[in-house]
């Protein structure tokens, strides 16, 4: 091969890499251009929409307790599902199991009032009151619901006047 050919060849190839380069950017260029044009031409941001997609799941309202619970007709059952059963359910820290009989039988020996006098301080592992918010009545009625599923014939006390 002579040394113009080669020269040739090489200027050839560089042409050639330097028009693949141009087209490569025009094209690059008309993507930039065509996208940017579809997005100012698509429709505005629904605020609403996108705030219900990224909304909390779950929300917390506090309120007053209703008139039925600040004057403590709830049943010793209703106390028992909203507090006692976490614990009482599984026998969590030693937590005697409802309907469990040897457990609650030296408990129930204690009486109903004694039985009552712990739950109101609380017992060892139990916080006072059970963490519920029952008065006195309602707590009552929770103990004598538990007992006698152990085998306690305590009598439930009415509502106070």
């Amino acid at each position: 091969m002579s040394a113009t050919t080669d020269s040739e060849f090489n200027i050839q190839k560089i042409v050639s890499w330097g028009l693949v380069i141009v087209l490569g950017g025009i094209a690059t260029v008309l993507a930039l251009v065509s996208i940017a044009s579809m997005a100012k031409g698509s429709k505005p941001i629904d605020e609403e929409a996108a705030n219900s997609r990224i909304a909390p799941v779950a929300r917390v309202e506090m309120a007053a307790p209703s008139a039925a619970a600040a004057a403590g007709d709830r049943s010793g059952e209703q106390i028992y599902q909203a507090a006692c059963t976490a614990c009482h359910q599984a026998g969590v820290a030693n937590a005697p199991k409802l309907g469990d009989k040897a457990a609650w039988a030296p408990r129930i020996a204690l009486g109903l009032d004694g039985l009552l006098k712990s739950a109101i301080a609380g017992k060892n592992a139990m916080p006072p009151r059970g963490a519920s918010d029952a008065n006195d009545t309602e707590l009552a009625r929770a103990i004598v619901y538990m007992a006698n599923k152990g085998g306690a014939s305590f009598k439930e006390p009415a509502a106070k006047k």
